[in-house]
């Protein structure tokens, strides 16, 4: 839907045609639920309007009318394209209250799939990224290998896109050896295809001048907004959650944090590009370190927090202390202690942190998403002005804005 206006200018000045046109709210227009009235002088953009809500789902009022082992399924829909992320933030901002304290093995666990999250969120990103430059095939070849990290969700935990993966504590079983074996295919694989995309876009001459110097944010501008993950990093800021802030044993592990210099859609591309391939030797580095353990430690899954961890079955069946335990979890009865924390991780579009407030009761008192997307749409208006209307699309597509994300 547009309209148009003329504008009466001074005597002797060009007369102007301006026209609003309402890119979004529809998906597949903007990638997501949401909408920005621009006003156009011909193609370049004059004025923006960003506006959200259309997805609204109140997940931080919600979470507060519910027990912490059932709101995985809530930080689950934030960013849909990196879910496990969210949830083991989640589960590390509840042990950080709880005071529990989890094994190696588990950390292990996390960091491979967090990781493997971050490479499908990039890999949306990136290839989205070239869909809007024009390269529609790079899209359609990669999303195979999406779809077997999918895979190795499934074997984990049974579901896919919104995982409902981990529990406080670890996981709620041990990973089987089908989704070993998947991983394995999926480090034996995915590096060539991802060669192959790097190969299609990354020196094409198309596909450089359409990304080079369009939608660009200097490093204090990025800061001002608040913003984290690969945006700020393309901005020339060296800060990642995983180095300044370290959890789930990330310190043991050897990668490079990739910074870009100018903000552009170009740098954001790179940023997330490289981050693929540091994603990868991580995932490597934790598969090698489970594989190395022995002894106890070896089938390690999940920390000793029998208040807040279901017990096994066979117990349940078996014993009267786990069937105790069992009901009083199931049924939302274990209260939590008192207390205030914060705390973030590095999810694939930024700093994913939970504030949580509790009063000592069975659900938390107060709960606040930090989520990146929604801090990245306020400046989205700053980094189309002037620019194209082709420009727009690719600008929010490199930013990576998750609809999800933005409506908590």
């Amino acid at each position: 839907m547009s309209e148009t206006n003329h504008i009466r200018l001074p005597e002797g000045s060009i007369e102007r045609m301006t026209t609003t046109l309402n890119l979004g709210p529809t998906h597949p227009a903007v990638h997501g639920v949401f909408q920005n009235i621009l006003e156009l002088d011909g193609e370049r953009i004059v004025k923006t309007e960003a506006t959200v809500g259309y997805i609204h789902r109140a997940f931080e009022k919600i979470a507060e009318r519910r027990p912490l082992y059932q709101i995985t399924t809530l930080t689950d829909r934030l960013n849909y394209c990196s879910a496990p992320i969210n949830n083991m933030g989640w589960h590390l901002t509840c042990e950080k209250l709880l005071g529990i304290r989890t094994p190696k093995r588990v950390d292990y666990l996390r960091v491979i799939v967090m990781e493997l999250a971050r490479i499908t969120d990039h890999l949306i990103c990136t290839s989205i990224v070239g869909v809007d430059a024009g390269a529609f095939t790079g899209f359609l070849y990669v999303m195979q290998y999406r779809e077997l990290v999918y895979e190795i969700y499934e074997e984990i935990c049974g579901a896919r896109l919104t995982t409902n993966m981990g529990r406080i504590g670890g996981f709620e079983r041990d990973f089987p050896q089908a989704a070993w074996d998947k991983l394995e295919r999926f480090l034996r694989e995915y590096p060539k295809a991802q060669k192959e995309l790097e190969t299609l876009l990354v020196r094409n001459r198309i596909f450089y001048e359409r990304t080079r110097g369009s939608g660009a944010i200097s490093a204090e501008r990025a800061l001002n907004y608040g913003f984290t993950g690969p945006n700020l990093r393309a901005a020339g800021v060296d800060y990642d959650v995983r180095v300044h802030e370290p959890y789930c044993s990330y310190q043991d592990f050897d990668f490079r944090i990739p910074v870009g210099t100018t903000g552009d859609n170009h740098d954001r591309f790179m940023v997330r590009t490289e981050e693929i391939w540091q994603s990868l030797s991580i995932i490597e580095q934790a598969y090698r370190k489970i594989q190395d353990m022995k002894g106890p430690e070896a089938n390690v899954y999940h920390a000793d927090a029998p208040e807040y961890y279901l017990p096994q079955k066979t117990d349940v069946y078996s014993k009267m202390e786990a069937l105790i335990w069992h009901f009083k979890i199931v049924m939302g009865e274990v209260d939590i202690p008192a207390g205030e924390v914060y705390h973030s991780v590095e999810g694939g579009n930024g700093e994913v942190g939970y504030y949580l407030i509790s009063d000592g009761g069975r659900s938390p008192y107060r709960l606040h998403f930090r989520r990146p997307c929604f801090i990245y749409y306020q400046a989205y208006e700053e980094l189309v002005q002037g620019s194209m209307l082709s420009d727009a699309i690719i600008t929010m597509s490199s930013l990576n804005l998750i609809a999800g994300e933005m409506d908590a």
